[in-house]
């Protein structure tokens, strides 16, 4: 009996003090997690830095025209040879004109013979003689005006087009006889962010190439849109190409590539130092020992940095590892330097 308790006795003996022991060891290994945590850092450093960004853009002709008649009738002379050159001035289209020719030869002999009585009749002349003669000039322009209406001539040398009418067709004011291009030089057309607005001026120039095309081509901004469009947000830009080259063809879709954004004075930090938060974005600075959560605004990134435009400055320690396990204050030794400089 005695030998049964002095088991059971021992038995609690050693149970306690197994006990004891746990949590004493526990409070050991807690001391040696709580010294600094150890994680790498990254020193910020002044780059150059800028964005290169590729928007779709349009060819087209420097000058392009439709060309109409004036006033309706019949085509006795038709001088548009599809596809070829045309100098400036070329009569391209002769309407019929043969009874407005008819008036004025009309009304220039009644002028001559008004003209002739002006020695007969001196005195009536300047009563009245004058009018009448003043109002044939007047009616002689009027009708060279309107036969002037019945020629249509090529406004600027460029290159025809097709033609939609053939010789002795009858047409109005609203048909197109063909389109007439000036393709000498062309125009390249797109449209940029609103927040590169600031940066395209007059002179830029900007590399494209265009669809199916094997070589970059350069163009010179003449000019933009005085305002940004309000529903697509976005800048309407023009620019001149002189080359000439078998690729650039009116029309033909294009692929601008531009440098913007550019500064030499840009902030970068890894991208996996920063931290996405559900109102901003945080990075982990190192303030003396201590890891401190700073918010930051960003701007241009690529697939190993961001751009820092607010937050941070030169010869800050941003901390880039073992991110999930710090909170703020937490003491870290920083164990591994990388420097913005290395760039």
């Amino acid at each position: 009996m005695y030998s049964i308790k002095f088991l059971c006795f021992a038995g609690l003996i050693m149970l306690f003090v197994s006990c004891n022991s746990k949590p004493g060891a526990n409070v050991q290994g807690s001391r040696r997690e709580q010294g600094p945590l150890k994680v790498d850092g990254y020193v910020v450093r002044e780059t150059s830095i800028s964005e290169n960004i590729e928007v779709p853009g349009s060819l087209l002709p420097f000058e392009e025209t439709q060309i109409r008649a004036e006033v309706g009738g019949r085509i006795v002379e038709l001088n548009v040879h599809e596809g070829g050159a045309v100098a400036r001035g070329t009569m391209m289209v002769k309407l019929f004109d043969k009874d407005l020719q008819a008036q004025l030869n009309k009304l220039k002999v009644q002028l001559q013979i008004k003209e002739k009585t002006q020695e007969r009749s001196a005195e009536l002349l300047k009563i009245n003689g004058i009018s009448q003669q003043e109002n044939l000039k007047a009616d002689i322009e009027s009708t060279q005006i309107a036969i002037s209406k019945t020629e249509i001539r090529a406004p600027y040398s460029g290159r025809v087009g097709l033609r939609n009418v053939s010789l002795g067709a009858y047409i109005s004011p609203s048909d197109i006889i063909t389109t007439l291009r000036q393709v000498d030089e062309l125009k390249l057309e797109f449209s940029i962010g609103e927040k590169y607005a600031k940066e395209i001026t007059k002179g830029y120039k900007v590399r494209f190439r265009v669809d199916g095309g094997d070589v970059d081509h350069i163009a010179t901004v003449i000019a933009t849109e005085n305002s940004v469009d309000a529903n697509t947000r976005t800048l309407r830009v023009r620019a001149l190409v002189n080359e000439k080259h078998r690729e650039l063809v009116p029309g033909i879709f294009a692929k601008v590539n531009m440098e913007l954004g550019k500064t030499d004075k840009g902030l970068l930090v890894p991208s996996q130092a920063v931290i996405p938060a559900a109102r901003n974005k945080q990075l982990i600075v190192l303030r003396k020992d201590s890891a401190q959560f700073v918010v930051v605004e960003t701007g241009i990134r690529d697939s190993a940095f961001v751009q820092i435009l607010k937050g941070i400055k030169i010869g800050d320690t941003v901390v880039t590892s073992g991110l999930m396990s710090i909170r703020p204050n937490t003491k870290v030794n920083v164990v591994r330097i990388n420097s913005g400089s290395d760039l």
